[in-house]
């Protein structure tokens, strides 16, 4: 069997600038569901380019403080919007 290079009809294959608005918004919830100190389960991420939209709810400010810092801390995202509600 021969395999042939692919050539994508003609064109190689775009790289996306900013990374993928999925990615990012997978890298945060991953991030916020490990970190033991913030109880992210009422917790929703969206991602608009490259800024990290954090909407529901959490247990105090000091979570919602902290899942803030957590979003932020993630290669590629350059602003995290913070509404978030506590009791």
């Amino acid at each position: 069997m021969v395999f042939k290079e692919a050539t994508f009809k003609g064109k190689q294959p775009e790289h996306i600038e900013p990374p993928h608005p999925a990615w990012l918004e997978t890298q945060v919830a991953d991030a916020l569901s490990v970190a033991g100190d913030v109880d992210a389960s009422d917790v929703t991420v969206t991602c608009k380019g490259r800024r990290i939209i954090l909407s529901g709810s959490v247990g105090s400010a000091d979570e919602a403080e902290r899942a803030v810092a957590l979003a932020s801390s993630i290669k590629d995202v350059e602003q995290v919007d913070n509404r978030l509600a506590w009791p």
